[in-house]
């Protein structure tokens, strides 16, 4: 099989006026990263902190850090090649050493991790395994509502995020793998026709975290960064495998909205409903929609992009952190530290490195 490298540095328009006043971003994520790996790296499982999915969006963290300084790639790929090897022993809840588990999502998160990974690399290892993943993945197109993945294998709910992580994964496949290439734009396409139509999306552009078993959308449950923010990776990859801009058009509707929701009224900082009483679950989410972001702002180039990304990372630096260790709340106060709320602030710190 021959396989389509796609990775480049991430390169985004740089506004002089939000510069932060002390260290560069890349310092401040540099520092993070070291701090996140002393406390909560176990070279053992190759885990953070024994977290599962949480671990995937850790480890893409670093790497998309040494996408933008090359001078941290060869840590990067020590941390692929030890990770790689160890966590699928610690896969919860399995007795097969893979990345596959009861939890679709939970697929998707270490798919786009080794996809990353494989970016990065080179290493054709973690493209296949990324595609194994994904064929896991399509077994999930079985729900009762005229298309979507199930949330995991029990079917017990129908829900945004594993189908975000389905056209994501999908997309990014499609730019990688020629000879895939059709297959996995029909998923993706399929994917966000359903994901459209479904009722997932409210009016004012933000997401709802699923549907019910009538697959009517849960239009009375909170909203989440990451329901925000997965989507909009996806369709820049979407938009780069067909060269069709009405996925970026798309991609800016669901941004706006969620700046509107997360950062609008708060100073351009993006804040989780759940504030300071983040659990592992929501303290990682805004590293995630900030992630996706940097991605879309590398498509478009919106102001209005960097301006939340730098304004939330001098925030979670000056308000959230005590020796390069970030808390959830980046409006601080600096409390309830966690692996995951680490990992949320690196995501954000490299955002703003990229976009200088």
């Amino acid at each position: 099989m021959k396989y389509l490298a796609s990775a480049l540095p991430l390169l985004f328009l740089y506004s002089p006026s939000l510069v932060t006043a002390t260290s560069s971003y890349a310092d401040n994520a540099e520092t993070a990263i070291k701090a996140m790996n002393d406390k909560w790296y176990n070279t053992t499982t190759g885990l953070w902190d024994g977290l599962w999915w949480n671990s995937a969006n850790t480890l893409t963290a670093v790497i998309n850090f040494a996408l933008v300084d090359d001078s941290w790639k060869p840590t990067a790929q020590d941390l692929i090649t030890n990770t790689y090897a160890k966590a699928p022993n610690h896969n919860p809840g399995v007795t097969s050493t893979t990345f596959l588990n009861n939890f679709y999502d939970d697929e998707g998160w270490w798919a786009l991790a080794l996809i990353a990974a494989y970016d990065l690399t080179g290493n054709n290892d973690y493209l296949d395994s990324a595609v194994t993943i994904f064929d896991d993945m399509t077994t999930g197109w079985t729900t009762p509502c005229n298309g979507g993945i199930w949330w995991s294998k029990d079917k017990q709910a129908v829900v945004s995020i594993a189908n975000e992580l389905f056209l994501s994964v999908a997309a990014h496949l499609a730019n990688r793998v020629p000879d895939q290439k059709d297959a996995a734009l029909s998923w993706a396409r399929a994917t966000w026709s359903w994901f459209s139509d479904i009722g997932v999306i409210a009016p004012n552009n933000t997401i709802h975290d699923g549907v019910d078993t009538t697959c009517k959308a849960h239009d009375d449950s909170p909203f989440f960064t990451y329901n925000q923010g997965v989507i909009l990776g996806g369709l820049v990859e979407l938009n780069k495998a067909t060269g069709e801009s009405s996925w970026i058009d798309e991609a800016h509707k669901l941004a706006a909205g969620a700046l509107a929701h997360f950062a609008n009224g708060d100073g351009n900082v993006l804040t989780e409903f759940g504030g300071v009483d983040e659990d592992n679950n929501l303290a990682q989410f805004k590293g995630i929609f900030v992630r996706n972001l940097a991605i879309l702002e590398k498509a478009s180039h919106k102001d209005a992009y960097t301006t939340v990304i730098k304004t939330s990372a001098n925030s979670l630096w000056k308000n959230d952190q005590s020796g390069g260790v970030v808390g959830p709340h980046w409006q601080g106060p600096f409390v309830d530290v966690t692996a995951p709320s680490q990992s949320s602030g690196i995501d954000c710190l490299v955002a703003a490195a990229a976009v200088s």
